[in-house]
Formats: structure tokens, sequence, C-alpha cells
């Protein structure tokens, strides 16, 4: 079927209560980059939070593709500010200093496949079992984005090394795709209700000043979320696909 109505029927799914997506345990969620975690899991991670339950952030690359033409921001300065960014936003979200985990790949080269992934998956599945979670969160397997495309290969290995791990995804740039683009699944999933947690999710959105501000200025091929896109998340809604293992 065609990826935009894929994406139309998941208003119609089912709403799922933290205790549907989580059961008894805790959650992981993996992001490709920097934002993605408060962009797509934002109110789940905060109401997760509120219960007291364990949630590890695995963010997967250092960030530092989205203006790597700054003379401001070089490559290690960026890297540093996007990390200082996450480490605020999933604070606000309630998640603890020592629950995110940067493995600081390279930005837009996020592997698919080999040592590197198999690693990365590794380190996914071991907060896995930290956290005692059943639950995984990454990115759509059809962003239109490689890294995102990695994060959710990565995650579906991880899920593999761990027994009982429900795998979800969530969508960041999803209806970017051409209206052409075919998926082969029926889609399957849940609606989240984050209508309580909207202010706490768009102050996590905001720590993210290099992408959502001017802050970085000197690099005209830089990349930053423009209002139409950050609209994208500012709903009462979550919505993840569940995937068939």
């Amino acid at each position: 079927m065609p990826a935009l109505s894929f994406l139309d029927a998941a208003c119609n799914f089912p709403r799922a209560t933290l205790d549907d997506l989580l059961g008894e345990g805790g959650a992981v969620v993996v992001a490709p980059h920097p934002d993605d975690e408060s962009l797509g899991c934002g109110a789940l991670i905060a109401a997760a939070r509120a219960r007291e339950r364990p949630v590890k952030v695995v963010v997967l690359s250092d960030g530092t593709g989205s203006h790597p033409g700054s003379i401001k921001y070089p490559r290690e300065q960026l890297r540093q500010l996007r990390e200082r960014e996450v480490r605020k936003a999933v604070s606000v979200l309630g998640v603890r200093a020592a629950d995110l985990n940067c493995l600081n790949l390279p930005d837009r080269h996020l592997p698919r496949s080999g040592i590197e992934a198999e690693s990365a998956a590794g380190a996914i599945a071991e907060q896995l079992r930290k956290a005692e979670a059943h639950a995984l969160f990454a990115t759509w397997r059809h962003d239109p984005h490689t890294d995102h495309q990695a994060a959710y290969d990565i995650a579906r290995k991880a899920a593999d090394l761990v027994r009982g791990v429900r795998l979800f995804e969530y969508v960041i740039w999803g209806r970017d795709l051409s209206p052409e683009t075919m998926v082969a699944e029926v889609p399957r999933g849940w609606r989240f209700d984050g209508s309580s947690l909207v202010a706490r999710k768009q102050a996590a959105i905001a720590c993210h000043r290099s992408q959502v501000t001017n802050l970085i200025d000197d690099d005209p091929e830089g990349s930053c979320l423009s209002p139409a896109m950050l609209a994208r998340f500012a709903g009462k809604e979550e919505i993840f696909f569940e995937i068939d293992r």
C-alpha cells in the first residue's frame, strides 16, 4: 500500500495505555540522532518516568551531520553541543543522567550490518536487560533517512538478543516520502495519549536549540527543523507501529 496511506491508517489505531505498551517493565528508546527521542517518544518517556518505570535512551550517532560546514561549531564542538542538548532534554522528561547512552557513531553513516552494527545492538540489549524492559522503540524502517533505517535494523538485532521484547517503531520523516512510495506490510500499532504531557514534550524538544533555532547560523547547508515539521510533533498523541516478530 502507499506509504502515506499507511501513515493515515495509523490515525485509526486503537488507544494503548502505558501498561499496554510496556507491560510491567521499563522501556528502551533508540534515537538515531540527538532529538529523535524527544520528537518521537517524548510523551511516552515522560509518562513512564512519572510512573517510576526505568527508561534507557540510546542515541546512536554523534549528531555532527546537521551542520558539517559550521566554523563556529567544528565537529567536536558540535558533538559536545548536541550531547549537552540531549542530556538536558531527557532530564526534562525525567530520565536520569546515567540512563542516557550516547554511542557517538558517525552521523549520516550509521551501519546497518557488520561489526559496528552488532556492537551497537549489543549495547542496546544490555540496556534492555538493565531496565528489565520488554518494550523497545526505534525509528520507522521506511523513514526517508538512511540513519533512521539503520537504527531500525540495529534495534531489530538487539530485540533478537533478549527474550520477550516487543519492538515498536515511531515515525519522524515519514510524511516526506514520495506519494508513489509503497510499503508491503499492513499497518498494526497503537495510539498513546500524551495530552497531559504536551508541555513537557515541547520543553524537551526546545532543548535541542541547534535543531530548532538559528543558533548555528554559519552553515548554509545546515539542517534545522522547520515550524511545519515541528508542528507534526505538537499533538496529543504519539503513534507506534508494532512489529510482528
